[in-house]
């Protein structure tokens, strides 16, 4: 059976006339509310203040709406479309960023009396695989037994400010993890819940588990229906020496099944020598030693380098997911190429503020603090965003842009939504949401195939509630269905 629409079943509520309320009102002027996103907010008690909607038809010189567009939001998530159409532009579809292996002593029958050097340039996508990868092509250069440390250079980002948990003291929660020019992994570990009955057990499989990292499990598993797995789970880290510790504890429910957290369990340098111990063995490797954190020195040779997919690629997993680590990676590498290692977030900034210039993109209201969204400090208005989307469709990057963005009902944070309806696969949109913020922004196909570039933003105690949702799909409904 498929589920109503929220903004149809809102409509159907206030009026009897079902869906002649939703007939596009031809005579509303741009600055006025449609009405079918008046009626929802009536109908939920949104006032109209917390709204700004900013609709604009790709070619053309005014926009089709254009209500309280002017006033400064938070912008949440989407303000990944401004980072990653700067980065695109500037860099290039095809910009690749590298990993090196260094080494100050000759590989001798597959022996290094040193330390094994390991240089990050702050590839975002540097997952498990992609390190295996790396690790393979060392022992395939004849490297088997390391003598020394692994030894890893941070230096081309500087080290960020603050703590992982500033934002929403969550500091375990993979979307806080800080900046780091050798990130593997996101830093993170994907934690699976399986129950089994016959056993009367909760199995618990870490991918990648890093060899000093230890589970121990005291989950109890309960008969009966889901009753909202994550909250009845606590997990807690202990740090002991050289090894860590995750403590799991709670109740699980059999109805639940198989669930999945990521958490961030060490910092980068431990996490790394961890998975780095675990791979190296499982390639056959010997290694016994610890790690520091140094720069390469002058005289080291270089052993080998690794590439990143392309950038077109990767601003997809950040625009798609909705990836705040891959995006603050982004910020700060743009940062170091304009204007020299190591990148800072401040650099970041500053080269998004120079590609505005040279667009001709003024926007004075707005502020970055992260670029990814993940932030109560930063703000753009509706029509901003929106002359950011008209941007992005006139780039000669445009395909790669566009298809980075989440396609209603088919993949991304979109996959759940708008199935089964009319705007399925007619729209990219990145969402964005945070605790009394919801946003929605991006590209709409309309019936008669006009291209419209669309932004909504909705500050309000209830944006982040369903109803805020429901806002959010009468207005694209409207966009859709406007003769």
């Amino acid at each position: 059976m498929k589920r109503t629409p929220l903004w149809k079943s809102a409509l159907l509520l206030l009026s009897g006339l079902g869906w002649l309320a939703l007939a596009p009102d031809a005579r509303s002027a741009p600055d006025e509310l449609p009405l079918p996103v008046a009626q929802v907010l009536k109908h939920y008690g949104f006032p109209e203040r917390g709204l700004s909607l900013y609709v604009h038809e790709i070619g053309q010189d005014e926009p089709v709406l254009s209500v309280n567009a002017n006033r400064p939001r938070q912008p949440a998530s989407v303000i990944k479309l401004l980072t990653t159409l700067a980065a695109l532009e500037e860099l290039s579809p095809a910009w690749r960023w590298k990993t090196e292996a260094y080494i100050t002593q000759p590989v001798r029958d597959g022996r290094l009396a040193g330390d094994l050097y390991i240089k990050g340039y702050g590839d975002p996508y540097l997952v498990i695989e992609h390190f295996w990868r790396f690790l393979r092509a060392l022992r395939a250069e004849g490297l088997e037994t390391i003598e020394g440390d692994l030894v890893l250079d941070q230096g081309w980002f500087a080290r960020e400010a603050g703590e992982a948990g500033d934002f929403d003291n969550q500091p375990l929660r993979a979307y806080n993890v800080l900046p780091h020019a050798l990130l593997v992994n996101f830093q993170a570990v994907n934690f699976r819940f399986v129950p089994q009955p016959a056993d009367k057990r909760v199995q618990i499989i870490a991918d990648p588990l890093p060899a000093n990292v230890e589970i121990e499990n005291r989950v109890v598993l309960a008969e009966g229906a889901c009753r909202g797995w994550a909250r009845r789970l606590d997990m807690k880290v202990r740090h002991e020496k050289d090894r860590t510790r995750v403590l799991f504890s709670g109740v699980y429910d059999v109805g639940c099944g198989s669930n999945e957290l990521f958490r961030v369990v060490s910092e980068p340098a431990p996490y790394i020598l961890g998975l780095f111990r675990a791979l190296w063995t499982e390639l056959g490797g010997r290694f016994a030693g610890g790690v520091r954190e140094d720069t390469v020195p002058s005289e080291a040779s270089l052993l080998h380098t690794a590439w990143s997919p392309p950038l077109a690629d990767i601003i997809r997993s950040i625009n798609k997911y909705s990836n705040n680590v891959m995006t603050r990676q982004l910020l700060l590498t743009l940062g170091a190429e304009r204007s020299g290692a190591p990148g800072t977030t401040d650099k970041g900034i500053e080269a998004v503020h120079e590609w505005l210039k040279r667009k001709r993109l003024v926007f004075p209201e707005l502020v970055l603090e992260n670029g990814a969204g993940l932030s109560r400090a930063e703000t753009i208005s509706a029509r901003h965003l929106g002359q950011v989307l008209v941007a992005g469709w006139q780039s000669p990057y445009m395909p790669e842009f566009v298809s980075s963005l989440p396609l209603a009902a088919m993949d991304g944070t979109l996959r759940r939504r708008f199935n089964g309806a009319a705007l399925e696969g007619q729209m990219h949109l990145k969402t964005g949401l945070l605790r009394d913020v919801r946003w929605v922004a991006g590209y709409v196909r309309d019936r008669a195939g006009r291209r419209m570039a669309v932004a909504c933003l909705h500050n309000h105690a209830r944006a982040d509630s369903a109803a805020g949702e429901a806002v959010q799909e009468a207005l694209l409904q409207w966009v859709y269905e406007r003769p």
